[in-house]
């Protein structure tokens, strides 16, 4: 069965990369879902929003928040470029309710967005 080679990075760290069946993102554009044989493309991330990537092992989809950036696909490779990038798995669900609440309060829509990004990301609705 064909893949995908995936990497997901910001300018801190990477924060996954291997092998997928499928990736899909939500751009600015609309939600992308990518799969092996994809055509060549190139997006930009909706800043707030979240990245998910079923591993080719047959593993649980792995769930990313991700601030603006850059998505593209070419040649069965998928790189996913955020200026901020999180695991589901790595948030603390606290801390995203407490931001939710500030940026709420302080009126700020970017914030807002991010967490419920990573809220959403960490299986916890917002």
């Amino acid at each position: 069965m064909a893949t995908l080679k995936v990497g997901l990075v910001s300018p801190e760290r990477e924060v996954w990369s291997g092998e997928a069946r499928m990736v899909v993102a939500q751009t600015i554009e609309g939600q992308l879902g990518i799969m092996p044989g994809h055509a060549p493309v190139l997006g930009v991330l909706l800043d707030g929003s979240e990245v998910k990537i079923e591993p080719a092992d047959g593993g649980e989809w792995i769930t990313a928040a991700v601030g603006s950036g850059f998505f593209s696909v070419a040649d069965n490779e998928v790189s996913v470029l955020a200026e901020q990038a999180e695991l589901g798995t790595e948030v603390d669900r606290e801390h995203a309710r407490q931001a939710l609440s500030r940026a709420q309060s302080d009126n700020d829509t970017v914030g807002e967005r991010r967490a419920r990004a990573r809220l959403r990301a960490a299986g916890a609705e917002a």
